[in-house]
């Protein structure tokens, strides 16, 4: 895990790692979005760590975890949002670093625009609450019989949903077992879709809705 995700010193802490999710993943908007979906479909109580629903940065030049606890990006107002107050006074430097600092990344510009990351975890969720099978259901790996697949089905409340994951950084064609392959509903289009085969782009995900 160091030497993958941390390879800096100072990105580690202890025995963990103290980095952000956007940092952590190359700021890399598919394996983000990845991610989150693996959190929100797999089982256990998923936690969002403030910052991170809009792609937060961190700075690892500051101690302990205070890397990561640096002001929340509201605005791309001096301030980013966070206080009225001159920058210069504030506990914890705001991030200054091009591609995190709070002109590219804050709250208000992606409520703004539909495409963001921040919606696209609004959806996540909302589709979580209202199918809670994802939360609350059984679990069970599915095998598509490609290493790079990630698939699973959790079951309960009344429904079958399938997550199915391309953990590869290529596209992935692949074939569900026939018990999934009839007919399926994508929760996130509302399109049926019949038949086995399926492809998933690079760092790609879908959920699917099941027939009882």
């Amino acid at each position: 895990m160091w030497q993958e995700y941390a390879p800096e010193p100072r990105m580690r802490l202890n025995l963990g790692i103290r980095r952000r999710l956007a940092p952590l993943l190359d700021n890399d908007r598919r394996k983000i979005e990845l991610a989150y979906s693996l959190l929100l479909t797999l089982p256990g109580s998923p936690v969002l760590y403030y910052g991170d629903e809009i792609g937060m940065g961190d700075n690892i030049w500051l101690p302990d975890r205070h890397g990561v606890r640096t002001p929340m990006q509201w605005d791309d107002s001096p301030g980013a949002g966070f206080s009225k107050a001159s920058p210069d006074a504030f506990y914890l430097p705001l991030i200054s670093d091009p591609q995190y600092k709070p002109a590219k990344v804050n709250v208000l510009q992606q409520r703004r625009d539909p495409g963001s990351l921040y919606h696209q975890v609004r959806r996540m969720l909302a589709l979580r609450k209202e199918h809670s099978a994802f939360s609350r259901g059984e679990f069970s790996w599915v095998d598509c019989g490609q290493a790079s697949i990630a698939a699973f089905l959790r079951q309960g409340a009344g429904e079958r949903l399938l997550a199915v994951h391309n953990v590869s950084g290529e596209q992935v064609t692949f074939h569900l077992p026939l018990e999934y392959g009839n007919e399926r509903r994508d929760l996130w289009t509302g399109e049926m879709a019949k038949g086995s085969e399926l492809a998933l782009p690079a760092h790609g995900y879908r959920w699917f809705l099941l027939p009882e």
